[in-house]
């Protein structure tokens, strides 16, 4: 379906960039800074990496838009769904932090 044809991209150099990509993940992870921006950064990179083969492995960029926009929409969907479930897991951790005091002080009550 690809739309004309096309000069085959530069396997190479696609490689290379992936290998610099997950080099530079590799460092991001030592750096001293928060985690949440490691969180961030190294989330960034995979989207990044992905990109990457997606558009030049399955081919995407030599394709119409309509197949992009087919291949973006579960991420959107995906991305959303994870935006929403993210209170409930807040909540669920600040729950279980709190009920561990109680379970060591239980025992010390029993004597």
């Amino acid at each position: 379906m690809a739309t004309a044809a096309h000069k085959h991209p530069n396997y190479m150099a696609v490689f290379w960039w992936l290998a610099i990509l997950t080099v530079v993940e590799i460092g991001v992870v030592f750096l001293p800074i928060g985690k949440i921006l490691i969180a961030v950064l190294l989330c960034a990179f995979a989207v990044a990496k992905a990109a990457l083969v997606a558009a030049y492995f399955m081919h995407l960029k030599f394709e119409t838009r309509t197949m992009t926009w087919i291949a973006v929409t579960p991420v959107a969907i995906a991305i959303l769904l994870i935006l929403v479930i993210m209170p409930d897991s807040f909540a669920v951790s600040k729950k279980t932090t709190g009920s561990g005091k109680a379970a060591a002080t239980a025992p010390a009550e029993q004597k």
